[in-house]
């Protein structure tokens, strides 16, 4: 009995993170993320499958013309803060002199980041050390950085079809310069397709947060 009670308990919070997304409730998402721990709900969880799957849903409805962009940023704001509230919570793995480093950024001219950080909530949870130098970023801050964090895996990620070309940049940089060898590179976004990706010759792409924590598990597990 008890452990269908902390089914259900687990269910309840979960469903109400994705609901606080789905109403824009930035008063009260930090208050339910705060109680879902307290509760003994699994921060990841927490993430994944109650305000990610909110954030899912609102660009879901966002793409058929149902919300509009004042309506997506709200979600994105209730998100970023249950997310704050959550992520110190997350299970970081093994010592940080043991933990592959991740570096993550959207490209040049492209403000969007709320994949990218779901990416980097989701690869902090499975024990990577994430480096996320944020939006806007050009070709040269991106290597850079690479290079001085000496980074196992980069992740750009581009959220329009004008911001998608960076990406290519990037990679013809990185080669320039001989950095393709000491990383693998990854790329996301919305218009970002596998065929794309291949196309620009980069180590692989995912639709879904989930799905690039494995991808970059799968990249260094090949190395």
């Amino acid at each position: 009995m008890a452990a269908a009670t902390r089914t259900d308990s687990s269910n309840g919070y979960i469903e109400r993170l994705q609901k606080a997304v789905l109403e824009y409730d930035l008063d009260g998402v930090e208050r339910l993320a705060q109680e879902a721990l307290d509760h003994g709900i699994a921060p990841v969880d927490a993430i994944e499958k109650g305000l990610a799957a909110g954030i899912r849903d609102v660009g879901e409805r966002f793409g058929a013309g149902e919300l509009f962009l004042p309506e997506l940023v709200m979600a994105a704001e209730t998100m970023r803060a249950g997310v704050a509230v959550l992520q110190p919570h997350l299970i970081r793995g093994a010592e940080r002199g043991d933990r592959k480093r991740v570096l993550l950024a959207t490209v040049q001219d492209d403000i969007h980041e709320i994949g990218k950080n779901l990416v980097g909530a989701l690869l902090t949870a499975n024990g990577f050390e994430v480096v996320d130098i944020g939006v806007n970023q050009s070709a040269d801050t991106i290597l850079t950085k690479f290079a001085e964090t000496t980074a196992d895996v980069v992740g750009i990620s581009a959220l329009m079809t004008t911001s998608m070309p960076r990406l290519r940049e990037i990679l013809v940089a990185a080669e320039a310069r001989g950095l393709r060898a000491r990383g693998r590179f990854i790329v996301g976004g919305a218009p970002v397709t596998s065929v794309y990706a291949q196309e620009i010759r980069s180590d692989g792409t995912s639709g879904d947060a989930a799905g690039a924590v494995t991808l970059v598990r799968q990249l260094l597990a090949s190395r």
